[in-house]
């Protein structure tokens, strides 16, 4: 089940996110997060801005996954191509799982696709599995965004669900 996160949430989070950095540094991108990033005053303001949410099975935290409504200051400007779609969008940012549940990426995609029919996310050259599930789950690779915030190019991706 995908849920808003709560305070009480937090202990667990931090964990999910120890887990998947350690994981990113094995599989050959330890620069994108580091070893303290997302750190727990940014996922305290996601919560309290109510854009993080959870993959809780069974009152168990598995993941975790920002959802911001656009517009994103890094997406200003995209080089090497385009964005398919100037409507509004939402912004999958900071995803991360335990390595117990399988598929967490397609549930947080079907999830935020009802919610927004254009979603856009960006990841590290160096994130190959992010890469891939991008890939996998309908996103298109659209050019290359610079986060300022963090000093760092990022590949730029998005997904564009028709409307009926």
């Amino acid at each position: 089940m995908i849920r808003l996160a709560l305070e009480e949430d937090l202990p667990a989070i931090m964990a999910v996110y120890r887990t998947a950095r350690a994981f990113m540094a094995e599989n050959g991108n330890a620069s994108q997060w580091g070893d303290s990033y997302p750190d727990e005053e940014l996922l305290r303001y996601d919560i309290e801005a109510k854009q993080l949410y959870v993959f809780d099975e069974n009152g168990t935290v598995h993941g975790a996954f920002a959802l911001c409504d656009g517009p994103e200051p890094a997406y200003a400007v995209i080089e090497s191509g385009s964005w398919r779609s100037d409507a509004p969008y939402a912004v999958i940012h900071r995803l991360a799982g335990d390595g117990t549940v399988k598929g967490l990426f397609a549930r947080c995609t079907a999830f935020s696709a009802e919610r927004y029919p254009h979603l856009r996310a960006d990841t590290h050259e160096n994130n190959r599995v992010m890469q891939h599930l991008l890939d996998k789950n309908g996103f298109s690779r659209r050019g290359i965004v610079y986060d300022v915030e963090i000093d760092a190019t990022r590949i730029a991706y998005d997904r564009v669900t028709l409307q009926a």
